[in-house]
């Protein structure tokens, strides 16, 4: 199959889940063409079936905004003629598959096709807005096939935008290989020294990911426990997750590492992972952390009780309860035994949501795209 990918290059799940599924599919033998604004982060280095068209941005005094739905729109025109796609993948719906449905329409010759993969926030918050709630759902409702990373993504589009379509639960995926504990003793004398309990968290720093919780909970961990919290990614929130440490006098323990490519090293390092998220299409981070045998205090919301299983996985609390989940991590951190069979199950766990198995999920939406297939409900 010939597939263009659409998706956010940025630090985020959504862009690293698409990129990641379309370097799978490009060893898979199939042509893989990503299409976006900028190089997708994962991206990096040669490989091939996989070609980067750059969506080119112009500059007008008339136009106070840029037109970058349009420019999209013109350049997935461009990249299905000249390589003779068979369909879009739009990771995202607004406005990814809101070209897409503009590009058919002009390339109505080819009978290309379009599936929407929704991630999350394009659902549960960007969409509701008054001036998108129309188009977004025009736009799901117009693909030819819809997918959501979870189940209850998959409600709440169906009950918020009344979809009249429907919807395949696909959920994120994994490298196993890739993502397994391997500890580097240069890191860990590096971030823990004398010996400490390492807590981390990784996140784009959006008030939705409630990054100042992490430390609000670290800072009622380190009370008890010797330990150190690692921060990844970068965003919004970070002068005032900084400040915060301040505040609290607890900056020395607290370290900022901004956006990094390799995890890894840095989670094969960890003791806990800390996700107290206000919203949760799934929780790829969360994914990550476990196969790294990293259990998981996390929030209650969204698609994360799909994901981790609380009292062995990990721990779940509502949203805000910083109490309980320091109260969580403290029992971990302090019972070794209880802590190692925690890892194990979550390594395990991981392991239900290897690549191959999702890769081929996809290839089969796609096959049942591309013959006019109808999907069955789930």
């Amino acid at each position: 199959m010939k597939i263009g990918i659409t998706c956010y290059p940025t630090y985020g799940g959504s862009g690293v889940v698409a990129t990641e599924l379309g370097k799978a599919l490009a060893k898979r033998g199939h042509s893989v063409h990503f299409i976006s604004y900028a190089m997708p982060m994962r991206l990096s280095g040669f490989q091939d079936n996989i070609v980067y068209h750059e969506v080119e941005m112009s500059s007008y005094p008339l136009f106070d905004f840029p037109l970058y739905t349009l420019a999209l729109a013109s350049k997935m025109v461009e990249v299905a003629r000249y390589e003779k796609l068979d369909l879009f993948h739009c990771h995202y719906a607004l406005p990814h598959a809101t070209s897409a449905y503009l590009a058919r329409q002009i390339l109505q010759e080819t009978n290309i096709k379009i599936v929407t993969t929704l991630h999350g926030t394009d659902i549960t918050l960007v969409g509701l807005e008054p001036s998108f709630l129309a188009i977004m759902k025009f736009s799901i409702e117009q693909s030819d096939g819809v997918t959501a990373v979870s189940r209850f993504l998959k409600e709440k589009t169906l009950t918020n935008y009344n979809i009249n379509k429907e919807i395949e639960v696909i959920p994120n995926f994994i490298d196993i290989e890739k993502y397994r504990r391997t500890p580097s003793a240069k890191f860990c004398a590096n971030c823990a020294p004398h010996g400490e309990k390492v807590l981390v968290h990784t996140s784009n720093f959006r008030p939705v990911k409630r990054v100042l919780d992490v430390i609000k909970i670290f800072n009622e961990v380190q009370k008890k426990v010797e330990s150190v919290l690692i921060l990844i990614g970068d965003g919004p929130d970070r002068s005032q997750c900084e400040m915060l440490c301040r505040e609290l006098g607890i900056q020395e323990k607290v370290r900022f590492l901004g956006k990094q490519a390799e995890l890894v090293p840095i989670l094969s390092t960890a003791d806990l992972f800390l996700m107290p998220s206000q919203s949760e299409s799934f929780g790829l981070s969360a994914l990550e952390a476990m196969a790294c045998e990293v259990p998981v205090i996390s929030s209650s919301v969204g698609g994360l009780p799909e994901l981790q299983v609380h009292g062995q996985t990990g721990f779940i609390a509502e949203i805000g309860d910083i109490d309980r989940m320091a109260r969580y991590a403290i029992d971990l951190l302090t019972n070794p035994s209880k802590h190692a069979l925690f890892a194990e199950a979550a390594r395990k766990r991981a392991m239900e949501f290897e690549s191959s198995k999702i890769v081929t999920q996809y290839e089969q939406h796609y096959e049942r795209i591309l013959g006019n297939v109808s999907i069955p409900a789930k």
